[in-house]
């Protein structure tokens, strides 16, 4: 009984700190818990975070509520599965029916481009030899017919191999907003944006295209021929020495271009008769095309602002394949057209001259595009104007030199 005594006694001495022994385990969990909630509570900031910013960055991509639109888009995909959903198309023309042999070459879409003009049936032969030109160098070719007339087109050869879209009275600024969606015209290296009255006799686009890739303009057009009509920006005008020009040096007139202009129209500029985009230069300027100002004056002036990086280098004029600038007034300005005879009989009686009328609205929207532009820079705090700075950073270099 002692002996059974005393180890109950043991026991019982053994087992009295262990009650301590648990409250020391509870007292070096506090210490544990803490660090798992600090842990915890890191993780959810940086998740929130990290969603704030992708939200910012978004904005800053899409501002003025489009985010919303794409989150509220996104949502109307959830009943499909991902990998059937499509968001790109292109403008190439389907057979009816296929071999099986033209199957497998049916999405070889490599090296294509695209050349899309507004055009009437009173340019048919200037939209002719342009055409016959840009064929055989692998472009797909889109009309826009802006007075409607299309039966007129179809003793073309190449009439049927093009796609043709009508719209009464539009400009070519109205339909490429509305037809030339990047997700449309995704798979085409370059877009070619041309107007109908350019004379091609010493123009190659294949050519002109590996110049431009060499040369790496995002941004580009070809020089204008010093006898073109309707020249308005000296920096268009061919150079006869050089292969490629990107500014201008030109002491006359209100505005003087040197060594020290940074901006249009001395340098990083291209007029809007004929330019052409990179993919990655077209998806920034559909974007600055203004859905309800069709003329799209104003907007030659930001496109350095699409090139992708410094517009003094990614924006240039091609010199040796050069283009004749005809000067056929088909919107305002002088000479008839079928274009504005349409709209004088559509006016006829009112005592309007439409031409006039025509550039008053321009002139208009220029002055809207101007206003929107500033608008935007204000309201975008987060934006930072890479030329503004870039001219600023220059100015403290040169004082510091001095």
């Amino acid at each position: 009984m002692k002996s059974a005594k005393s180890w109950s006694h043991i026991f019982k001495k053994k087992s009295a700190p262990s009650d301590g022994g648990k409250c020391g385990f509870k007292m070096k969990q506090l210490p544990f818990m803490g660090i798992l909630c600090t842990v915890m509570l890191f993780v959810v900031y940086r998740m929130t975070n990290d969603q704030y910013k992708h939200t910012e960055m978004e904005t800053k991509m899409q501002p003025f509520g489009t985010v919303k639109e794409y989150l509220v888009a996104s949502r109307r995909l959830d009943g499909l599965p991902r990998g059937i959903v499509q968001a790109r198309s292109d403008l190439e023309l389907r057979p009816l029916w296929s071999t099986s042999s033209s199957r497998s070459k049916a999405n070889n879409y490599s090296n294509r481009n695209l050349l899309a003009i507004a055009v009437g049936i009173g340019q048919k032969h200037y939209v002719d030899l342009i055409v016959q030109k840009f064929l055989p160098e692998n472009f797909t070719i889109i009309l826009f017919h802006y007075d409607g007339n299309t039966d007129g087109w179809w003793d073309l050869e190449w009439s049927t191999e093009a796609i043709h879209i009508i719209a009464q009275n539009q400009t070519k600024w109205w339909f490429a907003k509305r037809f030339l969606h990047p997700d449309i015209v995704s798979i085409y290296d370059y877009i070619f944006l041309w107007d109908e009255d350019l004379g091609v006799e010493h123009f190659h686009p294949g050519r002109y295209l590996e110049i431009v890739r060499k040369e790496g303009l995002e941004i580009s057009q070809p020089a204008l021929d010093p006898n073109s009509t309707d020249i308005h920006h000296r920096i268009t005008v061919r150079a006869r020495t050089k292969k490629v020009h990107r500014r201008v040096y030109d002491i006359r007139g209100s505005i003087k271009c040197s060594d020290s202009s940074e901006g249009p129209p001395c340098t990083g500029f291209v007029e809007g008769m004929a330019p052409v985009f990179s993919r990655s230069a077209w998806h920034c300027t559909w974007h600055l095309i203004q859905n309800d100002l069709v003329h799209g004056w104003g907007m030659d002036m930001k496109l350095g602002y699409c090139a992708q990086g410094d517009r003094t280098k990614n924006v240039g004029v091609v010199d040796t394949e050069y283009i004749v600038h005809k000067g056929i007034q088909t919107l305002g300005g002088g000479g008839l057209t079928k274009k504005a005879s349409i709209s004088e009989e559509l006016t006829k009686g009112h005592g309007l001259d439409v031409r006039t009328e025509i550039r008053r609205q321009s002139t208009w929207e220029l002055q809207i595009f101007k206003e929107r532009w500033n608008r935007a820079v204000e309201l975008d705090k987060n934006w930072v104007d890479p030329f503004k700075s870039k001219r600023q950073r220059r100015r403290r270099q040169k004082h510091q030199r001095n």
